[in-house]
């Protein structure tokens, strides 16, 4: 098993951004985890498990999902045994960890409580971002594509109670990326990277019904969604955001953000979004449906584009590479 030695430090102040003063910044820095100086490569998604108060992390280089206390800090546990792990699903009614792993091309189950493997669904190579249906319980997962030598990708859907793959959606395009599904109807949204567009897929016919072009940026990987007021927020990482109505599927105005995004989070309470780019998150606020303001920069660090907002606790999470001499971290900013 690995060992591990981290290092957790407490500060008090905020970080400096071009736009607002410490005191009036919209996240406030006030934790950072050190990871052990083996944990190398990028990271992808968080999860959270916020009655279990856990916090899962993925370095993908490191072959395990991290698992640290939501609150402390701490670290808990790692989940070995994932070859290139992506995105974690976690189900509180069974107390399940769903983990897709892009290199072995599956998605691995396992249990929360002893963290054993319970099993395997088979999918392709680059098994990656996931799209979760809380109703029907099922879990939508973009796999293959360039990787496996494909000019087409695949949405895959499982369904997580009975562990079982139930279908394959076939989409044009070599790269597939963040989805988002609405609650009050079948249309789940993907961004097609390789296409430069939005791809819609009715949930009930799985298929594609429409794919809705993105000119107003490059390589659309991030998304967000306000299903009150059919905004659907796209992030590229050319540097733009781009705010599309999903009534019409026209692009309605774009936002200047740092490149290199990789999570982008719309938060309907505070009417903001925030969106972690290369070294900084840029936090926006929503005046109405079509007008938008820039809050802050806040600086993360190189490559800190991994990130999850915990609107139950107010907490912010990044995750930050290890870059030169300085080990990999995990910032933990309080929401304002």
């Amino acid at each position: 098993m690995k060992k591990w030695v981290f290092v957790l430090m407490t500060v008090f102040i905020a970080l400096d951004t071009p736009v607002q003063s410490q005191e009036t910044a919209p996240l406030k820095l006030v934790q950072t985890i050190t990871l052990p100086p083996d944990v190398k490569g990028h990271f992808d998604h968080f999860e959270v498990d916020i009655k279990g108060n856990r916090l899962f992390a993925t370095p993908e280089s490191y072959k395990a999902v991290l698992v640290f206390d939501l609150k402390t800090g701490k670290p808990v546990h790692t989940i070995s045994g994932i070859e290139r792990p992506h995105a974690v699903l976690y189900r509180e009614d069974l107390n399940r960890i769903y983990v897709t792993d892009g290199e072995a091309g599956d998605l691995k189950i396992f249990d929360g409580k002893t963290y054993t493997l319970l099993s395997r669904v088979k999918l392709l190579e680059d098994a990656d971002s996931i799209g979760y249906d809380p109703t029907t319980k099922y879990l939508y997962i973009d796999n293959g594509g360039g990787d496996v030598h494909q000019t087409y990708s695949m949405l895959s859907v499982v369904d997580t109670t009975a562990g079982k793959k139930l279908a394959d959606i076939k989409i044009d395009g070599e790269t597939l990326e963040a989805m988002a599904l609405e609650k009050s109807s079948p249309k789940m949204y993907v961004n097609n990277r390789d296409k430069s567009q939005v791809d819609v897929v009715d949930r009930d016919k799985r298929e594609v019904v429409a794919s809705w072009p993105v000119t107003k940026c490059k390589g659309p990987v991030a998304m967000g969604f306000d299903e009150t007021n059919h905004r659907l927020f796209v992030a590229c990482r050319s540097g733009d955001i781009v705010v599309l109505n999903t009534q019409t599927g026209k692009e309605v105005t774009a936002l200047a953000m740092t490149k290199g995004v990789d999570d982008l989070t719309y938060d309907p309470a505070k009417k903001r979004i925030y969106a972690a780019g290369d070294g900084s998150v840029d936090v926006y606020e929503q005046m109405d449906r079509d007008s938008y303001k820039l809050l802050a920069k806040i600086p993360t660090g190189p490559v800190g584009r991994t990130a999850r907002l915990v609107p139950e606790l107010n907490r912010y999470f990044v995750a930050v590479p290890q870059h030169g001499t300085t080990s990999a971290e995990i910032l933990v900013f309080e929401v304002h």
